[in-house]
This record gives structure tokens, C-alpha cells and sequence, in this order.
């Protein structure tokens, strides 16, 4: 509450309540008891006694940028295990992916920071990449940088101390700042866990890339059917409650079978093209002449048969010169034969730095969110492919591979069911 007293602004603080929640007066004795089966899951959690301890993480690039992909990085904080395992005692990591890490017990000092080299795959690998300076004679030399090292550096400072113990004082009936805490971190390590196994995660769902569990949307969207999972405080103890989940992908497989399906056309001359551009954006794609994951950022201008890039030409010894090569001579020098030179190419650069991928070569990722509203046709489809009987829906949460055992921070949790 603030107050003005003499042209001067007062802000006096309203004392702190503690709320704790109310206590359940019994339980019910009229009518006839049942039998109900749910979907929890007794949890037997050993090493009860650890203390988690919170850390802050920041990474930035070499240009001091702040990272902020979630999947860049995990990769970023497994590799700094990895390469600095013993200034950090040993110790394994639970991480959100974001900004916070967890530890069993505390790490060797408060603040570290740590330099992380990464091996970024570049499109060079396989004999250069339209719009980039293209090899010559001195392939080899071109083949040795194939792997091109990106700096980082993770910042990591000590934030708070949650006691698992937290947890078994709720159960018993008594009041934790941290019961909550300590809960989050236990199902930050599921997380984890799911992220290890290639998971998309999706808040406290997750979802495999298995054929299995994709549902036909049309459209070039598919449902991906995942669980969700969640820890929580019973009377009869610490549980793990499941549930199954859907969320919305785009259907992976080529990317003109995907623009075609979209845009509901037979033929590619009939693609809308301005369309298809903010479509694709920032989607991912799989090279199928070497393999290599790219982001798109846009269209090529012309066709693959007109789109030109300027390349450096070598002879011997000597600086060469350079010279407008189109897209489809250049693929064609490297024995990739384009059916379809009339389609653009993906660019799959830089803004101010083109990299030309033939639309033909490329294909989509699974487990990419899709994002953009659904048509009414395909919420339609979605809640009828989505519906399960009661018997196939205990089955695919009981017979996930998740309820098994968890080791992982040193503790150990054993689901039971």
C-alpha cells in the first residue's frame, strides 16, 4: 500500500500471512464403499534425506549473445559435464533446459563459468553448400572443417537449498516452505529423463517419435499422442500421476508431400509459394544427400534452374576465380540430379547469407509443434482419433516404459502399480 505524505511517497508493507492448508476433517462413512482404480502410482523414493541445491544457469554465444533455444541448450550443459566433469566433483545435473540446474548436495563453490566448445555440423561437409564458398581441388583440407567449433559460455551461480525431506514432512501432516520446491525438481528429473530419449516436451507431457502414436489431421498436421506426468502429495503417500496427452506436429516425411497436403493441391506448379514461405519458416529439415539438419529461413528468389550464388573456382595453387553457378549446375557437378529444377530452394542460411537447399532434397523432422490454429475439420478429426475406451487408456499408461525405475541424481524411485 502506498501513501502520500509531504509530496513524498511512503510504501508501507503489508505483514506476511502464512496460509497453510486446511486440515481434511475425516473421512466420508455413509453410502457404500468401492474399489477405484486411478492413474497413480505409488512412488517408493529412496535417499530421502538429500538436499537439492538450485543453480542459475546463463549461456551466451561467443558473441555474448543470450542463448535462449531450449534444445541448444541441453546440449550445451551436457557437454560442459562432460568436458569439466571434475571441477564439478562428478556431480550429474538435473536441468530444465531454461535457466535453473539441480544437484544432490552442493557443488564444489558457489559460481563457476565454464567455456564450451560445440562441434557445429556445417553444410560443407558434403562438397560445399550453394551460397557458400564451394570446394575445388583442395576438398580434403574443405572435409577437415566439416565440423565447425562454436564457443560458448555457461555462467552457473548457487540460488537456493530444497530439502527432499520437505516432501515426507507433508505426507506426514506437517507444514514445508518446500514441499512444492522439491516436487518440481522431481519432476524436472523425469523430464530429463524423457529429453535423454529423443522426447518432445511439451510443459509436463511428453511424446515419442514413434509412427504408433501419430493420428492424420490432414493438412500436413498430424495428433501425436504423449503422457502426461506430474508428482503429487496423497494421504497414502508420494504419488506419480499419469495421463495420456495429445498435441499438434507437423507430419514429418518430404517437405513438397507436406506443402502438397497443406495447401490441399495435386500439382507443385499449383503451390502457393508466398504461402508456402510463411509456412516453413523456422521449420527443420533433414537433407537426404548428406544428412544434415537445417532451419529454414525463407525462399530462394528463382527456381533452382535460375537461382545463382557466386563460387570460388581453384586451380592448383593460385586464388582462382569466381564465378554465378545456378543450383542445379552445382548439384549436378556433385552427381545429385534435381527432378524438379522449376522449384525454389529452401534457404536455409543466414539473412544476410543465403544457403540454397533444392525443396526436393529436404524433408521435415518429426516432433515439430504445430503451432497455428487448427481448421474445424481437424479439431474434429482431432477428438474423434483422440477418443480411447477406458481399458486402451489404462494400457498406455501402465505399459509405458516410464514406470519402471529412475536412477538419476543418485536417488532411486521405484513405481509401483
Amino acid at each position: 500500500m502506498a501513501a502520500k505524505t509531504g509530496g513524498a511517497v511512503q510504501v508501507h508493507k503489508n505483514d506476511t500471512v502464512k496460509r497453510t492448508a486446511m486440515a481434511r476433517t475425516g473421512l466420508g462413512r455413509e453410502g457404500k464403499p468401492i474399489r477405484l482404480l486411478s492413474n497413480h502410482f505409488a512412488v517408493k523414493l529412496s535417499g530421502i534425506d538429500s538436499v537439492f541445491y538450485q543453480y542459475s544457469v546463463s549461456i551466451k554465444s561467443d558473441d555474448d549473445q543470450v542463448v535462449e533455444g531450449k534444445g541448444i541448450g541441453r546440449k550445451v550443459i551436457d557437454k560442459m559435464l562432460q568436458t569439466y566433469s571434475s571441477e564439478l566433483a562428478g556431480k550429474d545435473f538435473a536441468y530444465d533446459g531454461e535457466k535453473c540446474l539441480f544437484t544432490v548436495g552442493p557443488l564444489p563453490q558457489n559460481n563457476f563459468e565454464f567455456t564450451v566448445i560445440m562441434e557445429e555440423t556445417s553444410a560443407r561437409a558434403v562438397g560445399g553448400s550453394p551460397g557458400h564458398e564451394s570446394p575445388g581441388p583442395g576438398d580434403k583440407k574443405r572435409v577437415k572443417r566439416s565440423h565447425l567449433p562454436k564457443q560458448f559460455v555457461v555462467g552457473i551461480s548457487y540460488a537456493a537449498r530444497i530439502p527432499l525431506k520437505s516432501v515426507a514432512l507433508v505426507l506426514q501432516g506437517s507444514d514445508s516452505d518446500h514441499a512444492q520446491d522439491a516436487l518440481r525438481v522431481l519432476d524436472i528429473v523425469l523430464r530429463q529423463q524423457q529429453a535423454k530419449r529423443g522426447c518432445l516436451l511439451v510443459r509436463q507431457s511428453f511424446f515419442s517419435d514413434d509412427s504408433r502414436n501419430l493420428v492424420d489431421l490432414t493438412g500436413g498436421v498430424s495428433g501425436c499422442r504423449g503422457l502426461h506426468s506430474s508428482f503429487r502429495t496423497t494421504m497414502n503417500g508420494l504419488s506419480l500421476n499419469m495421463d495420456v496427452s495429445t498435441t499438434m506436429i507437423v507430419t514429418p516425411g518430404p517437405v513438397v508431400n507436406f506443402l502438397l497436403t497443406n495447401q490441399n493441391v495435386r500439382d507443385v506448379r499449383d503451390i502457393d509459394w508466398p504461402k508456402a514461405k510463411r509456412m516453413l519458416k523456422n521449420l527443420r529439415v533433414k537433407a537426404t544427400h548428406n544428412n544434415m539438419e537445417f532451419k529454414i529461413i525463407g525462399l530462394s528468389d528463382q527456381p533452382c534452374s535460375r537461382q545463382t550464388f557466386p563460387m570460388k573456382v581453384r586451380s592448383g595453387s593460385s586464388e582462382g576465380q569466381t564465378v554465378d553457378i545456378t543450383v542445379e549446375e552445382y548439384f549436378k557437378s556433385k552427381q545429385v540430379f534435381l527432378e524438379k529444377p522449376y522449384l525454389p530452394c529452401l534457404d536455409v542460411g543466414k539473412s544476410k547469407r543465403p544457403n540454397y537447399l533444392p525443396i526436393e532434397l529436404a524433408n521435415m523432422i518429426s516432433l515439430q509443434r504445430y503451432t497455428k490454429a487448427l481448421s474445424s475439420q481437424q479439431r474434429t478429426t482431432l477428438v474423434e482419433k483422440s477418443r480411447q475406451k477406458p481399458q486402451d487408456r489404462m494400457r498406455v499408461v501402465t505399459d509405458v516404459g516410464l514406470l519402471t525405475s529412475v536412477e538419476m541424481l543418485q536417488l532411486s524411485f521405484f513405481l509401483r502399480y
